[in-house]
Parts: C-alpha cells; structure tokens; sequence
C-alpha cells in the first residue's frame, strides 16, 4: 500500500470517473485503474464497483476511502510540520473564489505570491458560495474566498477585509442628483441584479428590504452575471445598480461620477478565507492572508466592520 495509491482512491471516489480522476492527478487513466487494482489485490476487496455508472464504491469500499481520507491529511499535516521546522514553504494550493471578488482580487495578489513563493503552486477556481463549502468538506479545495459570515461549525473564517456597497446611478435616474443615497431611494422597478445563484444578489435584496418587483408590462427584463454587464446597463440607461468597492477602482472619470455613496454607516459585505477546521496547511494560509492584506487599495484595509449586510 502506498500514499499514490491511496490518493487515487480519494481522487476517484471525489470525481467518480476514472479520466476525469486521472486528470485531476495529472496522469494517465491506465496508470490510476492499475493502481487501484494493485491494491484492490493487495488488500483482497473491492473497493469501487466499476458496473455502476458513474463507478461507486463498495460499502467496505466507502469505509476504507474514509480511512485514507484521514492517512493523508494526518501525511498532510506531518508534510506541513517537517517544512515548518526547516523554514521551507512549497506545495499545492487549491483556491476557490466566488465571481464577485475574482476580477478584481485575484490580479492584485497572484503576481506578488507567485513571485515572492516560487514553490507554491497556486490552483484557482471560480465558483458559486455552495460549491466552495462544498468542495471544502470534501477536501477537494485547500480554502475558500468569499463573503461571510456563513454561521458554519465546521468552517472557519478568517476576516480579510470589509468591502464598501456603493451605488451606481444612471443620470438619467433621480437617485443621481443626490449626494448621498438611502435604500429607500432606490426604485425596485429600476434596480439591476445579478442573476440567482451570487450571494451578492442576496446582499443587495437585504439592503434595500426589498424582494425584486415585478416588471411585468416591461418589454426587457435581464439579470446580469457580472458588474460589467450591470455598469453597461446603467450607463446607457435609466437605471441603478449596486457594487463592491473592489469593482470601482478601474472606472475612468466620466463613470466614477455615476457613484453615490449610501448615507453613514455605508453598508459594507465582509470578506473572508475560510477554511476547513482539520485544514492543515496553516502556513501557507498565512502567508496567502499577508500577500493579499499587502495588495489591496489602503481604504479598503481602513474600512471598519459595521452595517455589514447579510448574506
């Protein structure tokens, strides 16, 4: 028995197709089928029944996939110490991070990370809040972004930073000759979403203590799955949608002037890494908090946790 072996058992049972496993284990198909079958042998059972589509394991199959679960996180975390000890920072990060922080997160750290950690690989995937919970129960990612709080035992957060809700007013709208905005001053009938499925919708539904009025007798209707979609709409016509402070450094002039500020206290979303409470890599999600903490715009690190929005 040997730790490759056991760790594509873990991958298989994970993807439950034995190319898609090989892939994600960067090799061949035959290579992981062989592999497994040695053990199989090795151990005299079976660990997947192959006839099932997509292939399942077998009931003593799925006892002995949760033990190699618990072998290589414990090889995991003695990894982690010995580098620890020698002061050595290498290995694979598996990062899921949702689409609302992505464009404008990612290409303020990963440049600084990848050049300061030469021996960190960075894996990055976008993905929904509940696919990232997902996969980190399954150890199938080493760490989440994304807005918090989640209220999950099993999950622990690790704050970043508060984000500014700010709006983005159409001048054709009445909302653009204020200074200042209230939620209230936001017209259901005008407001554009993103689409189900961002838990940023969800905040803005929150903030404006509304649920999405009908546009019935409206010719269009169009929820958007990004800010720049929404920005375009607003621009070109009469409407209001909100953003996150991080989608609002890159506007040029003529668009910053779109932005209203909500009144005091600004509605702010929290952003956090989260992890798995059994995670064992801590030191590379210390240095990945420091890198990220390092690159973003200084009045986003001033931004102070208050009126955070729900989820």
């Amino acid at each position: 028995m040997t730790f490759v072996q056991l760790e594509y058992v873990v991958a298989l049972d994970n993807y439950r197709h034995f190319a898609v496993a090989a892939e994600h284990c960067y090799v061949t198909q035959p290579t992981l089928s062989m592999q497994i079958q040695k053990l199989e042998s090795e151990l005299g059972i079976q660990i997947f029944d192959r006839t099932k589509h997509p292939v399942e394991p077998t009931e003593m199959g799925e006892q002995l996939i949760a033990q190699a679960k618990k072998i290589l996180k414990e090889k995991s975390r003695m990894d982690d110490l010995v580098h620890t000890q020698k002061g050595i920072l290498t290995g694979e990060l598996k990062i899921g991070i949702i689409p609302t922080l992505a464009p404008y997160l990612l290409p303020l750290f990963i440049q600084s990370f990848t050049r300061n950690h030469p021996q960190v690989k960075l894996v990055v995937s976008e993905m929904t809040t509940e696919v990232i919970m997902s996969k980190l129960r399954e150890s199938r990612i080493d760490v989440g972004i994304l807005v918090t709080p989640l209220n999950d035992q099993a999950i622990k957060e690790h704050v970043l930073f508060y984000e500014e809700l700010v709006a983005y007013v159409s001048d054709k709208n009445k909302a653009y000759k204020k200074t200042y905005v209230l939620p209230q001053d936001i017209d259901p009938g005008k407001l554009w979403l993103l689409e189900e499925g961002h838990c940023f919708r969800s905040q803005i539904l929150n903030l404006c203590e509304l649920r999405k009025a009908s546009r019935e007798g409206e010719h269009f209707e169009y929820e958007a799955g990004s800010f720049e979609t929404l920005r375009r709409i607003v621009e070109l016509n009469d409407g209001i949608t909100v953003l996150p402070e991080l989608a609002t450094f890159d506007l040029n002039e003529n668009q910053a002037q779109l932005i209203r500020h909500f009144q005091s206290p600004a509605p702010m979303r929290e952003v956090s890494m989260v992890i798995h409470r059994d995670f064992v890599k801590k030191r590379l999600i210390e240095v990945l908090k420091k890198e990220i903490l390092t690159s973003i715009p200084e009045k986003v690190r001033r931004n102070e946790k208050s009126n955070v929005v729900p989820i």
